[in-house]
């Protein structure tokens, strides 16, 4: 397996390996399809990052680094999905250390991340990356109901 930086060909796969997620548990909503039908312009021309998971050259993994205007945060991780023949091979791991990495090279102090406590895998995956518990007030996303940061030292 090996990880990539996003290109145009991967779009498709991107917002598959997301929406397949969303949809098993929740539905999708404005911000998803706002990332997803357009990551060029709504992540990475902002400021973000996107990274993909290939084995053997099929993509079987996504995480998004978005650019944040906020005080504390400087990036929010986000559409973290892996496909769900692939799961429990450590390629979510994978992605986020990769992610961490990134934020880490481009000077990050802390990262925010919105989820669900019905997605006790993905908790506990954040947890292992060094993710804590956090409060916010309130969410773009209907089903965020746990939301996590990263700090990172500086």
């Amino acid at each position: 397996m090996k990880i990539v930086h996003f290109q145009t060909q991967y779009a498709a796969a991107f917002k598959e390996l997301n929406q397949d997620w969303i949809e098993k548990y929740f539905k999708m909503e404005a911000e998803d399809y706002y990332a997803l039908d357009h990551p060029q312009e709504n992540i990475i021309d902002k400021g973000g990052y996107i990274l993909i998971a290939l084995l053997d050259d099929v993509p079987v993994g996504a995480c998004a680094l978005k650019k944040m205007d906020h005080e504390i945060y400087d990036y929010e991780l986000a559409k973290m999905g892996v496909s769900p023949d692939h799961q429990g091979k450590g390629i979510g791991r994978k992605l986020g250390e990769a992610i961490l990495a990134l934020a880490e090279e481009k000077n990050a102090k802390a990262i925010f991340l919105e989820t669900n406590t019905k997605l006790q895998p993905a908790i506990a995956l954040y947890h292992k990356l060094g993710f804590q518990e956090v409060k916010i007030d309130s969410s773009p996303y209907e089903r965020s109901n746990y939301c996590m940061e990263y700090l990172l030292d500086s």
